[in-house]
């Protein structure tokens, strides 16, 4: 995870508390070079997101508590980085056309 992958989950949910968790996020992934407080705060208000409210959601526990759990189940299910991808609950390793097709044949026959 980089150093501000958290902090950029912290805020996406807050934005979604807002209805703008989808906006928020392309945001993110458009300035991912240059995350910081300040860039979120900027996409905020880009955003027209309320500030004091998206301010106290940053800081609310169980948004933390929210991003936690979802990394425990994330490590549990084996997911050691972004994309992983699984196909009927089997992780996909070879992520080549190929890959997804061995894969996807596999459970079909099933």
């Amino acid at each position: 995870m980089h150093s501000f992958a958290r902090k950029a989950a912290t805020a996406a949910l807050s934005a979604e508390r807002q209805g703008k968790f989808w906006e928020f996020h392309d945001k993110l992934f458009e300035n991912m070079k240059s995350l910081s407080d300040q860039k979120f705060l900027d996409i905020a208000k880009e955003l027209k997101l309320n500030i004091d409210t998206f301010s106290t959601d940053m800081n609310d526990p169980a948004l933390q508590k929210m991003i936690s759990k979802d990394i425990q189940n994330g490590t549990a299910a084996g997911v050691s980085g972004t994309p992983t991808i699984f196909i009927n609950g089997k992780r996909l390793t070879n992520r080549s056309l190929e890959g997804f097709q061995q894969i996807i044949d596999a459970e079909l026959k099933k």
